[in-house]
């Protein structure tokens, strides 16, 4: 075995080392609730046993299948309004990256759409999109739009100015400094943006469905807490929080594969990949 086999077979034994007394605990606290809601100690109709959740995550998903199709309904609204505002922010961050007065106009309102609530907006945001997902994508825009073009922005502007000075004096222009300096220097700050973007957007999406909507985990929460359905209400709930689990991986995913300096070990593979690129260049 080589010793990079080795060193990753002894992070893969310390990610399990370390996540089994997270397991203990959760286990602990689910016993610990089940017996409080069979003995009284807890009202079960406000707060259901776990096994009551558990059957009615079976009920949702695999006996009657409900829950899909609001599943992907607000999946798909979060992560449209996410790439909407995501493309907002980003490109106003770029522009005033570039142009102080476009910055010095631009900051102003952000600023101001930021602090404005996001539930108060949503009745505003309705009227205008109307009751379909175009107004959950709206204000899932919205609500992700202030992080990623602040995060954005200040990685953009926040430049070593040794490195800058080293492109310039080695003849690179403007666009080349913008392009293989500022952009790879933002990524980390502006990957840090997007994660917080994309669960805000979730929120967005959510909110709006609570307000007004036909379909949508959202939707599905309300009906069953007026039926007082509280089981299948927390599982409608931890569906919810599995959209939200989804997309965050998923930008961890990508922030890990393309932000690959800041890990050592995908800094390291991809020093040997190039390494062997080179190497076969060479040999021809």
């Amino acid at each position: 075995m080589t010793n990079a086999t080795l060193a990753n077979d002894a992070r893969i034994l310390d990610r399990i080392i370390r996540f089994v007394p997270h397991v203990v605990l959760l286990g602990l606290l689910i016993g610990a609730w089940e017996l409080g809601a069979r003995t009284g100690l807890i009202t079960s109709i406000m707060i259901p046993r776990p096994s009551a959740i558990g059957g009615a995550i079976v009920k949702l998903y695999v006996t009657e299948g409900t829950i899909w199709r609001h599943f992907f309904v607000t999946l798909t609204e979060a992560v449209v309004g996410f790439a909407i505002g995501a493309s907002v922010a980003i490109g106003l961050a770029v522009a005033s990256s570039l142009s102080e007065v476009f910055k010095r106009y631009v900051i102003p309102y952000a600023i101001v759409l930021n602090v404005t609530p996001g539930i108060a907006l949503t009745p505003v945001v309705i009227a205008w999109f109307g009751y379909g997902m175009g107004s959950k994508m709206a204000l899932a825009a919205i609500l992700c739009f202030f992080p990623i073009f602040v995060n954005t922005l200040t990685g953009l502007v926040q430049v070593d100015e040794d490195r800058e000075d080293l492109f310039t004096s080695l003849g690179a222009s403007r666009a080349q400094i913008f392009a293989k300096l500022r952009v790879p220097s933002a990524l980390p700050l502006m990957f840090a943006g997007l994660k917080i973007g994309l669960t805000t957007a979730l929120i967005g999406a959510v909110v709006a469905e609570f307000a007004q909507a036909t379909d949508g985990v959202g939707v599905l929460m309300s009906r069953f807490s007026f039926q007082l359905d509280m089981a299948s209400s927390i599982a409608t709930l931890l569906s919810m929080t599995v959209i939200g689990l989804m997309l965050f991986y998923t930008m961890e995913f990508l922030d890990d594969r393309i932000v690959f300096w800041r890990r050592e070990s995908r800094r390291a593979a991809a020093s040997r990949a190039a390494a062997r690129t080179w190497s076969g260049q060479a040999g021809k």
